[in-house]
């Protein structure tokens, strides 16, 4: 069903490497339709930048998206002031907004089956006086809805988290029996109808060192996390922990494993990103939408010398076709 699956792309920030990236997808054939995001003439201009031969197609709702190798449709989006490779502005900041709203607005209404985000700069549009914490508070915000999961995969490891963008002092106030139940049912739906998981097993990490050590060495497992566990055991959902994030990661517990379910967010995403940097995914769970992003940030330093990896996007492209297909054929 790939053949019908029709994806937005954001390039994300201007100055950073998303906009090569995307040119970099044109040069193959593509399964899914693609349609990118974006000002025409930076498109254009990084193509020339980089020496990359693509053909840029401009396209509106209702035409075929191009999978063809060396070209790829674009729908425009004006508000660009500067297209300079490595070098931030922040009057950028509105327009890289605008880019998101248009995927995410196309997502709701139907016009694309999916959206794949390449890396914002999350401060620089913050210095531009727009409160933004990332792609997973912004699109929760725009489709409405009470809770979201960040969900990092690899071919062999997927890592869910309870809290995200937050200071780690705010973190333990932040896991509520509220909070975790969301989450936990959240994953557990996604994981089924995403990923073709009928009974997927969930770890679910500790807080505290040790998973708290009998409460010696914090009391959220024992007040919090053990009880929220076992009401969500009683509704099937199959959950092991709190395990001590210390020895959660080997291959006696994630050998049995479809996803980790972390507290915070460096408890979880330094291990997956170590075994897959660069080959993961970012997925955002709990959406009305299919949404995947790559796993690294803007690396202005990358920025126009053509050298940037595309690896990542590879897989948030692969992926987000995978969910969108699912999600077509559940609803026929």
């Amino acid at each position: 069903m790939s053949d019908s699956v029709i994806l937005a792309l954001t390039p994300g920030e201007p100055a950073g490497i998303g906009p090569e990236l995307c040119l970099a997808i044109a040069l193959e054939k593509r399964t899914a339709g693609l349609v990118v995001i974006a000002d025409m003439d930076l498109m254009a201009s990084r193509a020339e930048m980089v020496g990359l031969a693509v053909t840029l197609v401009p396209w509106q709702a209702g035409m075929a998206a191009e999978t063809a190798a060396g070209r790829i449709s674009v729908l425009p989006v004006e508000g660009l002031v500067s297209d300079q490779a490595g070098i931030l502005d922040r009057h950028n900041s509105a327009y890289v907004l605008k880019t998101l709203e248009v995927a995410t607005r196309g997502c709701l209404e139907g016009t694309f089956d999916g959206m794949v985000t390449a890396p914002v700069h999350k401060g620089v549009i913050n210095e531009a006086g727009i409160p933004f914490s990332g792609h997973t508070e912004f699109l929760q915000d725009m489709c409405q809805v009470e809770r979201v999961v960040m969900m990092l995969a690899t071919e062999s490891l997927r890592v869910a988290l309870v809290t995200t963008h937050l200071p780690l002092k705010e973190v333990a106030a932040a896991i509520t029996p509220e909070r975790l139940t969301q989450v936990v049912r959240i994953l557990h739906h996604d994981l089924r109808r995403f990923f073709g998981l009928d009974h997927p097993r969930i770890l679910v990490a500790g807080l505290n060192p040790h998973a708290g050590e009998g409460g010696h060495l914090g009391r959220e497992e024992i007040d919090v996390i053990e009880p929220t566990l076992d009401a969500l055991r009683r509704e099937s959902i199959q959950l092991i922990g709190p395990l001590p994030a210390d020895t959660l990661f080997t291959p006696h517990w994630l050998d049995s494993a479809d996803a980790v379910l972390a507290m915070y967010h460096d408890q979880g995403l330094p291990v997956l990103k170590y075994q897959g940097f660069g080959r993961a995914v970012n997925i955002t769970l709990g959406l009305p939408i299919v949404r995947t992003s790559v796993d690294h940030g803007t690396a202005l330093d990358l920025a126009g010398t053509g050298k940037a990896d595309v690896g990542s996007l590879h897989v948030a492209i692969q992926v987000a076709t995978q969910m969108a297909a699912s999600k077509q054929g559940a609803q026929t």
